[in-house]
């Protein structure tokens, strides 16, 4: 029967082959190494290796190497732990020289080691005569001399091992413990060892083996007095002399265990280390479906909530454009054409018209908006489909934009208690209580952030743009940026991170993959002294709420990308914060995963007490969580405002192009024109006064391709080629270059394109009539 073993692939697809000039040597650096292994097995007296082990000499050092070692072993984590810490995580001055200490011993021969401690510790040393003095400890000839020396030399492989393992360790699992109020002990014990546990096994057992067959340093050092410091490996020394049988047989006995001790860490534990371990618990966050399943409850919605699945509502906020049919449920006119989305809001079961249309995009046809359906600040979700006959729905009640607070009261809210109950779920005992958050930021991000209790506010911005650092700096994490911080009536400002009340979730979630998910919740209520039967209790109430209630006792490693963000949610949650920090929770998420979380945490939102901030790429989630969108650029603040006007009206190209639209830096000219910061000019119907920067903002839809120079109204017009074609939704969107105008974006139907002919490198026209243009001063 042929066996098959898969391998993994190698270039050029062939067996790697060591080259002659390299195999040989290598071939003779192994026989080397062996030698010395196989002549102790050649030479070992096998019938008499019991009575030469067994003999009162040999287990006399025997029972005394055993004692040193551990005892070693114990003083070594004393000390080292903490320095391994120190040199992993803290940056001080004169780093360098404290490693190249921590090295030393283990490159230093043993002997020098041994005079090196006689000159520090002993009699007439630097230290011995004030140890003897004050404590009467006199470490030379005694058992604890031996416990120093060995000490010595064995502790740096510790310290290497654990340092290792603890940088390796990524510190948002740290941070995140302080944030949910755990003390730096606390951290350190709860977190931090039990994470690195891999690494600080192998450095103990290779410091134990060390010390264990230590020789030079012990007797230099300590003596040799045979049952005070003569340890095995002087045992063997002196059994060389009068008894070599016994000599080899006491060597077998060393090499048999550190041979163990290198087995029991072949893989095991040096193969992951710390990081390994750290990391062990974390998936890769793609996530599939919960198999707690949300399909029914979503029913396919939000497919594509994306800019493109959004364009219509997100991407152009002041016309819901709806140009197939069914946007306006049995309208056949063409959706929601007009409609501002200020202009949807309706009372429960209120008839929403566009004033002087006589219904929706001229349709004549009423949208009625639902008591408790939610909406897009306001609107039913069936008005928000798009111009790609995108549907975008929020699970259950579809809303988007403004929805937090009527779309979710009528999901099931508690009157009497302020407390909403989302989806059946259970209740969960709020913390009380209302805190306002100011906060002057300083450093690289520069801005200052005022908010309402209750309120929500969405951080978008470019990459490098002070994001992550604004949340950071309100922290207290990172030394780029400071914030003076209020929340409520408390200035927190000089609080360490776990004493602000400030509870936050990195982008990866940070669920400690030591803990079960129910350990997880718990966490910050134990951190901050709640019972442990109490905290079990709370914890498991928010596991229900987010739906993961069934998956307490797994570990991290055994959830889903979607089951893991939600616990990564409650556990913020269930810690009662003042400020609540989210860094892009749901990215990692999938579609339709996402929407159901999205709709599960606004709903908690929307009791929460305290200020949340949200950082996002998502638009979706930018409008459907937040009361205000918080554009950062460069570490300043662009624009404040409700998602409405920001989606009317954006003042930063980054969030337009998000949004899916075109957005055009420049100057106003003398003639009212925008001379583009790109190259070209374009003709505005409103132009503002000279000299202004502005930004000119153009949806896709507005823009017209030809395959000849078009005649008649558009003023903007420019020659290209097409450099791109795109799908969104039901609609293609159109790359096109010109060496007149930046590049721009349009957006038509398939039949359109196949009427033109299009594909990539076709010369094209593109216009803009000037009334589609909307400039927004800088």
């Amino acid at each position: 029967m042929n066996r098959f073993r898969s391998r993994p692939p190698r270039p050029g697809g062939g067996r790697v082959r060591a080259p002659f000039v390299l195999a040989v040597p290598a071939l003779l650096a192994v026989a080397f190494l062996l030698m010395p292994l196989v002549g102790v097995l050649a030479r070992t007296e096998w019938g008499q290796l019991g009575d030469h082990l067994s003999s009162p000499g040999v287990t006399e050092a025997l029972k005394l190497s055993l004692v040193v070692s551990f005892w070693t072993l114990g003083l070594s984590l004393l000390l080292g732990v903490p320095l391994a810490w120190l040199l992993a995580r803290v940056p001080f001055p004169g780093k360098a020289l404290v490693r190249s200490l921590v090295l030393l011993p283990m490159v230093l021969p043993p002997t020098v080691g041994g005079v090196a401690l006689l000159l520090g510790f002993g009699r007439r040393g630097l230290l011995g005569p004030w140890l003897e003095d004050t404590f009467g400890v006199v470490l030379p000839f005694h058992t604890s001399g031996a416990v120093v020396a060995a000490t010595f030399v064995s502790m740096p492989f510790l310290v290497i091992s654990l340092e290792g393992a603890i940088a390796g360790l990524r510190p948002s699992y740290e941070e995140t413990a302080a944030s949910l109020g755990a003390s730096p002990a606390r951290v350190f014990r709860t977190v931090t060892l039990p994470m690195v546990a891999p690494g600080l096994a192998a450095g103990a057992a290779l410091t134990w083996a060390r010390a264990l067959g230590e020789f030079g340093a012990t007797i230099t050092f300590a003596g040799n007095l045979p049952g005070t410091t003569q340890t095995l490996p002087l045992q063997v020394y002196l059994l060389l002399q009068d008894s070599p049988e016994a000599a080899t047989s006491v060597s077998l006995l060393l090499l048999a265990i550190a041979m163990a001790v290198l087995v029991a860490l072949r893989g095991r534990w040096t193969g992951g280390g710390g990081a390994a371990g750290g990391d062990r618990g974390r998936r890769s966050v793609g996530g599939g479906v919960d198999d707690g399943g949300v399909e029914g409850a979503l029913g396919g919605a939000d497919a594509g909530a994306g800019a493109d699945a959004v364009r219509g509502s997100l991407a152009d906020a002041d016309a819901v454009r709806g140009s197939l049919a069914g946007a306006a449920r049995g309208a056949g006119a063409g959706g929601v054409r007009g409609a501002g989305v200020d202009a949807l809001r309706g009372a429960g079961g209120d008839v929403v018209r566009e004033p002087g249309a006589g219904g929706v995009g001229g349709a004549g046809v009423d949208v009625v908006r639902e008591p408790g359906a939610g909406g897009v600040g306001g609107a039913g979700a069936d008005a928000l489909r798009g111009a790609g006959g995108d549907v975008v729905r929020e699970p259950g009640t579809g809303g988007v934009s403004g929805a937090r607070g009527d779309a979710l009261r009528g999901q099931g809210a508690d009157p009497g208690r302020g407390r909403p109950v989302v989806d059946g779920l259970a209740e969960v005992p709020e913390s009380g209580g209302s805190w306002a958050l100011h906060a002057d930021v300083t450093g690289f991000t520069r801005l200052v952030l005022d908010a309402e209790p209750g309120t929500t506010i969405a951080v978008v911005g470019p990459n490098g743009a002070g994001k992550t650092t604004l949340l950071r700096a309100l922290l207290g994490l990172t030394p780029r940026a400071h914030a003076a911080l209020r929340l409520g009536d408390a200035d927190v400002t000089a609080l360490a991170p776990h004493r602000r009340g400030v509870a936050w979730v990195p982008q990866d979630g940070a669920l400690f993959p030591h803990l079960t998910a129910l350990g997880n919740t718990a966490y910050g209520l134990r951190a901050q002294g709640v019972p442990r039967a109490e905290a079990r209790r709370a914890a498991q109430a928010w596991l229900d709420r987010l739906g993961v209630g069934h998956l307490a006792h797994r570990r991290p490693a055994q959830l889903s990308g979607g089951q893991a963000g939600r616990v990564a949610l409650a556990r913020a949650l269930a810690a009662r914060p003042r400020l609540l920090l989210l860094d892009e929770p749901l990215a990692a998420l999938d579609q339709t995963t996402r929407a159901h979380v999205r709709h599960t945490l606004r709903g908690h939102l929307d009791g929460f007490g305290g200020v949340c901030l949200i950082v996002t790429h998502d638009p979706v989630e930018a409008v459907s969580l937040a009361d205000r969108v918080l554009v950062l650029d460069d570490g300043r603040a662009v624009q404040d405002a409700p998602p409405a006007e920001v989606t009317r009206h954006p003042r930063s190209p980054w969030v337009a192009r998000m949004l899916g639209r075109n957005a055009w830096p420049g100057a106003v000219a003398s003639d009212g024109t925008l001379a583009l910061a790109g190259g070209g000019r374009l003709v505005v119907a409103d132009p503002l006064d000279a000299g202004v920067r502005a930004l000119a903002v153009i949806a896709p839809e507005a823009v017209s391709v030809h395959r000849e120079k078009p005649a008649g109204s558009p003023r903007n017009v420019w020659a290209g080629t097409v450099r791109e074609i795109t799908t969104a939704g039901s609609r293609l969107r159109v790359l096109v270059t010109s060496p007149d105008a930046p590049d721009l974006v349009a957006e038509i139907t398939p039949a359109a394109a196949a009427e033109l002919a299009l594909a990539d490198g076709a010369a094209v026209w593109t216009s803009v009539k000037a009334t589609e243009v909307s400039v927004v001063p800088l």
